[in-house]
Formats: C-alpha cells, structure tokens, sequence
C-alpha cells in the first residue's frame, strides 16, 4: 500500500478510531480522601490558625481515591520530592 493510501489511523491523525479512544483525553477530577470527620459548625468557627483537626483514618491505612466524585481506587500516601502522591494499592471495580 502507497503512503498516502494508508488508513487515517496509521498517518498521526488526531481523529479517534475507537470509542474507548475518544475518551481518552476526556479530563477527570482525582481527590485523594486522607480522612472524615463531623463536627458542629460551632467548633468549626472556632478553628484557628494551627489547630488539629482528628480524621477517621489512622496513620498507615489506606485512603480513598475518587474519580468525579466516585471511589475508584484505594491507595497510600507518598513523598515524592517535595509533594504528596498517593501509590494505588487497590482498584476498585465500577459495576
């Protein structure tokens, strides 16, 4: 086959030539859930500057990972350089 009969897929064409690859460029929220808790907003106005706030999760379990809002994945927390990153430990399987 001549070049420049080649199929649009195989000549750089930014043209999707699968539904799963249309999506792949498609952006997402990821939030990392360190923790919860619930407090009274009369607390929460008391808050300064400093103050701890106690989550749900103890040091070394696993936290959330959300995609828009929905679990997707269970991870850890990590150092990388000077920022935070999460090491997925577990993906969750979306029914």
């Amino acid at each position: 086959m001549a070049d420049e009969e080649k199929a649009p897929e195989s000549q750089g064409s930014d043209v999707p030539t699968t539904e799963v690859e249309a999506l792949m460029d498609v952006e997402v929220e990821i939030t990392a859930v360190l923790g919860m808790t619930m407090m009274p907003i009369s607390q929460i106005l008391k808050l300064g500057r400093g103050a701890v706030v106690e989550l749900n999760r103890t040091v070394g379990e696993d936290i959330e990972v959300h995609a828009n809002n929905r679990l997707v994945a269970m991870g850890e927390v990590i150092v990388v350089d000077d920022r935070l990153g999460v090491t997925m430990t577990e993906i969750i399987k979306i029914t």
